[in-house]
């Protein structure tokens, strides 16, 4: 089973009200098993909305402030952690013992679903290394074998990746 970032799967979701539709993804759901998230969303965010991006503060904790200057790194947080329990339920309503999440396609850049690489925080499209909040929370999940959230059972080989590479992350699986 895969996790599948909404916007590309071509729902609505994204900041700008639009999706960010991909049709190689969309093609690779079709003979895969897997289960959609927007943490943005499931934080209760609406879309459209300002785009956040992750921001250092003096303190140097990592916060999502949108381009008016929002703080919404508690709604992000809320969404990635109820978007990895959305996960633990559906995949164990679907798993029959020898099914297990094998990886992650994701919105690359975003600050839920980036993996790598984020935006900086100026809003002017400049990246930075790091990881959207969602994905920091799963590599958590993985590295503890899900029991920060409750039991998620990931094959050795668990990736995460974006739309841009899962092809050659995942090849032929």
């Amino acid at each position: 089973m895969y996790i599948v970032s909404r916007c590309l799967l071509g729902f609505d979701c994204k900041y700008d009200g639009c999706s960010n539709r991909s049709e190689d993804v969309i093609e690779f759901c079709k003979n895969h098993d897997y289960v959609t998230v927007c943490p943005e969303v499931a934080g209760g965010l609406e879309s459209p909305r300002q785009p956040a991006e992750i921001v250092i503060d003096d303190n140097g904790n990592r916060r999502v402030i949108d381009k008016d200057g929002k703080d919404l790194t508690a709604e992000f947080e809320q969404g990635a952690d109820w978007s990895i329990k959305s996960v633990i339920l559906e995949a164990g309503s679907r798993m029959d013992g020898s099914k297990r999440i094998e990886g992650a396609i994701l919105k690359d850049n975003s600050p839920s679903c980036g993996a790598g690489t984020v935006y900086d925080g100026t809003f002017t499209g400049t990246m930075t290394e790091g990881n959207g909040i969602f994905v920091d929370r799963l590599i958590d999940a993985y590295l503890n074998d899900g029991q920060i959230f409750g039991r998620i059972d990931f094959t050795d080989d668990f990736r995460i990746c974006n739309e841009e590479n899962f092809k050659d992350v995942f090849g032929d699986r």
